[in-house]
């Protein structure tokens, strides 16, 4: 399948087979996708919950109850459910050990190079965080979306069905997995697994998007 085929079959699925489970081979390849997407400076200012078993999947689904309950089966009958979670703020600590992570795989040729990349890396954080308390915040979001991207188009070109989910209560899932002391709080969950094709009412619906000559401007 090429990247515009699964960009074309990709769709947002509302209802999953809780009998079809992906491969552990397949889903270690999309999360090693997702550990390699991209993030500016090479930041990387997120962390991933994993759930595969109904006890997981039912601590994540906690934070789909009342209001957003809409969103409960897509969890629990979802092979395999993550949930995105950003820093509340993108410490030195954070970024020096993304530098370390470079040394170690053979980035820098220097300890000068090194510490300059270090310095570099805090300037365009700062850049974020001088402008106003939620300028940072809102910066290392950003970065995961860039991940969400990744892992929605991984999983289309495997096969993989997907719901990117915000409608989602995240101050009682934070709670449940005890993210804000780890100073992390939630910002999307995906499920992943395979579609049902008799509940799901959006797996016959064409595609729709905006047209080539709305989106795009050509110079």
């Amino acid at each position: 399948m090429s990247i515009v085929d699964a960009a074309r079959a990709r769709y947002t699925t509302k209802a999953f087979d809780p009998s079809k489970k992906i491969p552990e081979s397949l889903a270690a390849d999309l999360l090693e996708t997702l550990r390699l997407s991209a993030s500016s400076t090479n930041s990387q200012p997120w962390h991933f919950v994993v759930a595969k078993d109904d006890a997981g999947k039912a601590r994540i689904a906690k934070g789909t109850q009342g209001t957003y309950a809409f969103n409960e089966g897509k969890v629990k009958n979802a092979s395999h459910v993550l949930v995105f979670c950003a820093p509340k703020e993108v410490s030195d600590e954070h970024l020096w050990q993304v530098t370390e992570q470079e040394a170690k795989d053979g980035r820098y040729p220097s300890d000068e190079v090194k510490t300059d990349s270090f310095e570099k890396r805090k300037f365009f954080r700062n850049l974020h965080r001088d402008a106003g308390p939620v300028a940072e915040s809102a910066w290392a979001a950003k970065q995961l979306y860039l991940a969400l991207g990744s892992l929605l188009l991984a999983a289309a070109a495997e096969g993989v069905d997907a719901c990117p989910i915000e409608g989602f209560d995240p101050e009682a899932l934070d709670a449940e997995l005890g993210l804000s002391e780890k100073g992390l709080t939630s910002l999307v969950i995906v499920a992943l697994g395979y579609r049902d094709a008799d509940a799901d009412f959006n797996v016959g619906l064409s595609k729709s998007r905006l047209s080539h000559e709305v989106v795009f401007t050509e110079l």
